[in-house]
């Protein structure tokens, strides 16, 4: 019997050792387990401060307690005890506000706040001892997101043990209605350690004085920076309603670089530093800020009410976590004659068009409305109007059964006048490395055209196939657009050809090109890409295309009118050059026409009428190659990037940008299954996304949720109480109670959501009690079964029985079980999810009979290498 219970107790023992590594990530907030927020009952959201995110992470909601501000101006404060001791680190931040009611926010880390109350005045303090900005938000700024490996370090011996929040309400006019606020921000926390510390930087003017009616007024600020390295990578600008433009910049060796520019008029978010900036020991950091005092009648002085001013420049580092330090100042100006050599483009303001203006609901203070310059800006303020600042976060709708659609290689996406999606697919042919000659002339025409419908119209909400056409017409589909009458025009590389379908028609209504011959004049196209019809004039645009590299324009009735573009240089490509101009958007709003310049990574836009480029749209997180690009109304451009080049770390995803700014807005990527070559994007204007996969033969749908929480507004007669989307919207009509559909799916949601922190730890201890259970019911039996056979001598025999199944649980080495290794020898594993797919051409089919990745398709010639001393 001894030797059953010394087993029982190695085997306990075992058990505890493996359940060491998987804490109950809920065991972390115990002191929150029975507390919940006095929140007012109109702050309809989640009243738990924190939300497990997994076995390390977890969330953290900061918010206001339902107040109500009853002035204009005023500063309240509130503060929330981080829920664990030990140290963790913050990595992400999400605003919940509205500058319908919120001026701005202010995120503070400190060990003593000023107050124990709910919320307090931050009049009389926010922190007793020193208090780190975290974070800041104004004017419906999108989410911050923090580099990988990169965290503000809180908790711990040295970390703040406090979070402390301030809200700045305005203008008081916006809680008429007397509704409570519960405005402030979430965080994501993670207890895994992070490489790299992020810290806050706040350069600012204490002393600017902005005369009445002076034009231009500078207000300069710089310090020496005598610490050790810090590296940006995120900044943000403040100022009020004169503030025209800020710039920060590093000053080296008299040299100036930018760290970030921007009009404070705009959304204030920490907008990421387009190329990585360091700062070393010696360094100056310098800021101006460019007033106007146009309109005012008095002087303006810094201060924190709305007819004061604010001068102020962010910036979020990152710093070796050896070195770091979490909150630095800078408020003087060390040397105001160097500001005689600052780049001329911090005195020239960025103009913000007027609609951006009323898309941000700027609101007019009582102090301003009393001048002059108030009533000459003031515009009326449309009630059903979507507003583009609006925080909207994209992510698959998970229930949509159209990415288990029977597809071949898809290339195209459109929506026609009803919203429905249109698919243009290859059917059973594909792009591979034999279809083509040196010449670009088609291959495999012995195969005949494709027996298949390659156009399929399908419902948007339960993927069914309401129509399809395009059987036996084409060889190699590629792009496909949809004009205002419904008409489809695709182009077919295999064909050298540009279509117009009718919707019941058997023959296309208009060809373009020559059929099978590639060309590069006005009668013939060489593969081109994609085409777009403009709803007004019905002009049509071509892009030609991966052997060609320009823009065709042709009147409605198929006539040639003009082109634009040329091959890409050598070194960095110039404004229209293209290197695979592969899809086209337009945007009918600003007369423009973009381009998805895929092999030069960017994005390109140009005058629709005349060519004329306007702008280039391009960031790092692109990488080297942008597929696809698609505009809808209202100012959003979506995009989407190829496979990352060797090397390379940018990874595959969507994306939402903002059309004036050509700031990224949003990222995003598939749950179910993973991109492989995402070849085209189309968007609705409810910011519906569907993107098509060329290798996948996927099409994956996206939604957007909102993300403005717990803000009471009113919209064309409906009261809404905006709440955290990921649980509610409860919206109040008049009389009319919410649709039991509406609120079953919210149930459904929100019971998947509230299951989904506990099932990784329900999971992994289900999966390691099994194993010991079956153990002891084995020592059980063989105790047993050795007592009826061998008597006393048992104890023994069975001691040694379990000393040799320990024995294989623990291996030979002390190393344990590696289920890497475990897998990895397994015979069908394999690593072909995870291995890089050629990017040398574009969509061409994997050779399956290999399992290596063919060629995709043509790509552009790889850059050639530098002149060698040879005689060819």
């Amino acid at each position: 019997m001894a030797g059953l219970i010394n087993n029982l107790l190695i085997l306990l023992l075992v058990f505890q050792n493996s359940c060491l590594g998987f804490k109950n990530p809920l065991s972390v907030f115990k002191r929150y387990k029975d507390t919940t927020r006095s929140l007012s009952s109109e702050c309809l959201g989640n009243n738990r401060p924190v939300t497990s995110l997994g076995l390390t992470d977890f969330a953290l909601d900061i918010r206001m307690p339902g107040v109500t501000p009853k002035q204009s101006d005023t500063y309240l404060c509130m503060s929330l005890r981080l829920p664990v001791d030990e140290e963790a680190y913050v990595v992400d931040f999400r605003p919940q506000a509205s500058m319908d009611t919120v001026h701005h926010m202010l995120l503070f880390g400190c060990n003593v706040p000023s107050s124990t109350e709910n919320y307090w005045d931050c009049d009389e303090g926010i922190c007793t001892d020193k208090s780190n900005i975290l974070y800041a938000w104004a004017r419906n700024a999108p989410p911050t997101r923090l580099p990988k490996g990169v965290g503000f370090k809180v908790g711990g011996e040295t970390g703040s043990k406090y979070f402390v929040l301030q809200v700045h309400y305005g203008d008081v006019s916006a809680f008429r209605d007397k509704h409570k606020d519960c405005s402030g921000v979430t965080l994501h926390l993670t207890h895994q350690r992070q490489p790299l510390i992020a810290g806050m930087y706040l350069m600012m003017s204490v002393n600017t004085v902005i005369p009445p009616g002076e034009k231009v007024v500078d207000a300069d600020i710089a310090c020496h920076y005598q610490k050790y390295p810090m590296h940006l990578f995120a900044y943000r600008v403040h100022t009020h309603r004169l503030g025209k433009v800020v710039s920060g910049y590093r000053v080296r060796n008299g040299q100036w670089t930018l760290i970030g520019r921007q009009s404070p008029q705009l959304p204030q978010a920490f907008y990421p530093v387009e190329h990585l900036v360091d700062i070393n020991f010696g360094d100056t950091l310098a800021a101006r800020c460019v007033f106007t005092g146009e309109g005012r009648t008095t002087e303006t002085h810094i201060g924190g009410t709305a007819s004061d001013e604010m001068c102020n420049f962010y910036i979020m580092y990152y710093m070796e976590a050896k070195h770091a330090v979490s909150y630095m100042t800078c408020t003087q100006n060390i040397n105001p004659d160097m500001f005689r050599n600052i780049p001329q483009e911090a005195n020239i303001p960025i103009p913000v068009k007027s609609d951006m203006i009323m898309m941000t609901h700027e609101h007019h203070h009582e102090e301003t409305k009393k001048t002059d310059d108030s009533s000459s800006l003031k515009q009326p303020k449309r009630e059903e109007e979507e507003v583009l600042d609006q925080d909207f976060h994209i992510e698959e709708a998970v229930d949509w059964p159209g990415v288990n659609l029977k597809l071949g290689q898809v290339s195209g996406l459109a929506l026609d006048p009803k919203n429905n999606l249109v698919i243009f697919h290859r059917g059973d042919h594909v792009w591979d490395r034999n279809s083509f000659d040196s010449s670009f002339v088609y291959q495999q025409r012995g195969l005949g055209p494709i027996e298949q419908n390659t156009i399929l119209v399908i419902d948007p909400s339960n993927a069914e196939v309401l129509d399809s056409t395009g059987k036996n017409l084409f060889y190699l589909p590629h792009g496909l657009s949809i004009d205002k009458d419904g008409n489809y025009w695709v182009t077919d590389v295999a064909l050298h050809q540009v279509f117009k379908l009718g919707v019941h028609n058997k023959e296309p209504l208009l060809i373009l090109g020559r059929s099978l011959q590639p060309g590069s004049d006005k009668n013939h196209f060489c593969q081109p890409t994609d085409v777009a019809v403009d709803p007004v004039t019905g002009n049509i645009y071509v892009s030609d295309g991966y052997c060609n590299s320009r823009i065709a324009v042709f009147s409605p009735n198929g006539m040639f009118i003009m082109q634009w573009g040329e091959e890409t240089s050598i070194g960095k490509a110039k404004p229209g050059q293209f290197r695979i101009p592969h899809s086209l958007t337009l945007v009918p709003e600003f007369g423009q026409l973009c381009v998805a310049d895929r092999e030069n990574g960017r994005i390109q836009c140009f005058r629709s009428e005349t060519g004329e480029f306007t702008r280039e749209i391009k960031h790092k997180l692109f990488g080297t190659e942008l597929f696809a690009v698609s505009y809808v109304p209202g100012g959003l451009l979506f995009a989407v990037n190829g496979m990352p080049y060797p090397g390379d770390i940018e990874p595959v995803q969507g994306f939402m940008l903002n059309f004036s700014t050509g700031e990224i807005m949003d990222t995003f990527i598939p749950v179910r299954k993973s991109f492989e070559m995402p070849h085209d994007i189309v968007a609705s204007e409810d910011k519906t996304v569907y993107i098509g996969d060329a290798h996948a033969k996927t099409v994956w749908k996206f939604t957007s949720t909102e993300k403005m929480e717990h803000r009471s507004v009113k919209k064309a007669g409906i009261e809404v109480q905006e709440i955290k989307a990921e649980t509610v919207i409860e919206a109040k009509l008049k009389n009319k109670p919410i649709s039991t559909e509406s609120s079953k799916k919210w149930e459904k949601h929100h019971m998947v959501e509230q299951a989904s922190p506990g099932i990784s730890f329900v999971l992994i201890t289900t999966l390691l009690i099994i194993p010991i259970v079956v153990l002891l019911a084995i020592a059980v039996f063989i105790r047993w079964r050795k007592t009826r056979v061998y008597g006393a001598d048992a104890d023994h025999k069975l001691e040694s029985s379990s000393g040799r199944i320990l024995g294989r649980l623990q291996g030979k080495s002390s190393g344990g079980l590696n289920l890497g290794n475990f897998f990895a020898s397994h015979k069908s594993y394999s690593r072909k999810g995870f291995d890089r797919l050629s990017t040398e051409g574009s969509d061409q089919e994997k050779d399956e009979d290999d399992g290596t990745d063919s060629e995709e398709e043509y790509s552009a010639p790889p850059p050639p290498p530098p002149p060698v001393s040879s005689s060819s």
